[in-house]
């Protein structure tokens, strides 16, 4: 599955005049977690997200600056901190360093960028630069639980063993060497010898992902480690 599959479109937006009060009213309104922030031209040039709100001088929730920060870091992380919390235009609280990919990004490329840079979710700008929607962690959740409806036909046994065999083929982990699976009416049986116990597991959810398959009886058995 690729971004366009999975992204929310169209996406709301603010202009770079909104005010803080403003975007705040509309991720609770419109109950969403961030919103992209867009030029006079629709050009996407930040993004404001319930983080950067989290610490505001009308809740009472500004970071509380310990003397000694100042000491170690002068006073401009002192100063961006004052502007997180007190500026009333989003323009100056927002996040202008965004993360941003395109529709045909892969959702595995999207799930490493968002677990490689620690964040939730990132816009999908087209190759002409309009901002066309917005991929999430929560999009990426919802992709897993409808993934049933594609699901493949249930296989015959000797399918179910030819595709189970050929996914172990392709894993490092898997010493398929030392392996043998029969298959009976959908039933698995999985026999031989495995280096741990996680490679056992491994092997087991392997075999429980193909479409067809109704139990997995494992007679696996952990290779004994010998020491001299």
């Amino acid at each position: 599955m690729k971004a366009r599959d999975v992204m929310t479109s169209p996406v709301i937006t603010v202009p770079e005049s909104a005010t803080v009060a403003e975007v705040a009213n509309i991720l609770v309104t419109k109950r969403i977690s961030a919103v992209p922030v867009v030029d006079a031209a629709g050009k996407l040039v930040g993004i404001v997200s319930e983080g950067d709100l989290l610490h505001r001088v009308e809740a009472g929730t500004e970071r509380p600056q310990p003397w000694w920060l100042h000491v170690i870091s002068g006073d401009r992380p002192l100063a961006a901190d004052y502007v997180k919390s007190h500026a009333t235009k989003v323009a100056d609280l927002m996040t202008r360093d965004v993360k941003t990919t395109d529709p045909e990004t892969p959702l595995k490329e999207i799930a490493e960028l968002l677990e490689k840079c620690h964040i939730k979710r990132v816009p999908i700008v087209s190759k002409d630069g309009e901002l066309v929607g917005i991929v999430s962690r929560a999009n990426i959740i919802q992709a897993i639980a409808s993934a049933h409806q594609k699901l493949e036909a249930n296989l015959s046994d000797t399918a179910i063993r030819d595709k189970l065999l050929e996914e172990l083929n392709k894993q490092p982990w898997a010493h398929t060497y030392r392996l043998n699976v029969t298959v009976s009416n959908g039933v698995v049986d999985l026999w031989g010898m495995v280096e741990s116990e996680t490679e056992r597991k491994a092997i087991t959810v392997a075999a429980e992902s193909i479409p067809g398959v109704t139990t997995v009886n494992d007679h696996l058995m952990r290779q004994a480690s010998f020491v001299y």
